[in-house]
């Protein structure tokens, strides 16, 4: 059991000692599905979310059936008895450590780890959670995701800005740009890190870029704060 891990962030990956395990479109979806939860899921609800275009009868023995074709080593990832399914304790899953870390940031802790603040830690909070994957269970367990993890990049920015960092500071501000380029916020944390580092032109860019955008996508202009940060070299 020793080295498993599931990865939900980027794309689904089952890891055991380092090594992807195949596993078929079913059983990806299985144990993607026991992996968002930190508690164990009744088997009903498992089979009800998972195959709810079928009756409960028929998705009770699809998800019996899929149980007893899980790959070895996918079905010691899992512990399961006759009323729920869960990881196996030992089982880590990458959703936890990225939340964890999102967490830490958003606290007000006077000083977080250098770990947490670590090119890692950018890519780590960059990553989408199963992209690609369009089920209700996953799209709301993604948007929480989403929110989460924009907050913690914008942390992490304004973190590493104050620590001098300022390229690291950038590179984690642009990761939530990307994630969502109309989000004013992000493009702040990006402007100030510019400021601190002395490149004025810069930060000017990104305010117009964004002014740009802003009124091209949704016909609005930055708001008074935004402004308020560029407004001497206006």
């Amino acid at each position: 059991m020793h080295g498993m891990l599931v990865a939900l962030l980027g794309s689904f990956r089952l890891l055991h000692a380092g090594h992807v395990v195949r596993m078929s479109p079913g059983a990806e979806r299985l144990l993607a599905f026991v992996a968002l939860h930190s508690q164990p899921v009744a088997r009903l609800v498992v089979a009800g979310t998972l195959w709810s275009e079928v009756s409960e009868r028929r998705a009770y023995a699809t998800l019996r059936s899929s149980l007893s074709r899980l790959d070895p080593a996918a079905r010691r990832a899992l512990s399961v008895d006759p009323v729920a399914v869960r990881l196996a304790e030992e089982v880590a899953v990458d959703l936890q450590d990225a939340r964890a870390l999102a967490y830490r940031l958003l606290a007000p802790a006077p000083t977080p780890s250098e770990d947490d603040l670590s090119p890692a830690a950018v890519t780590a909070l960059s990553r989408d959670l199963l992209p690609g994957w369009y089920e209700d269970w996953v799209l709301l367990e993604s948007e929480d995701w989403r929110q989460l993890r924009l907050h913690a990049l914008e942390a992490l920015a304004d973190r590493l800005t104050a620590a001098g960092r300022f390229g690291e500071a950038a590179l984690a501000a642009r990761g939530a740009i990307r994630a969502d380029p109309l989000r004013e916020s992000a493009r702040a944390c990006l402007i100030r890190a510019h400021l601190a580092e002395g490149n004025r032109c810069e930060a000017l860019r990104q305010f117009e870029r964004f002014s740009q955008i802003l009124k091209a996508e949704l016909g609005l202009t930055p708001t008074p704060q935004l402004r308020k940060l560029v407004e001497t070299l206006l």
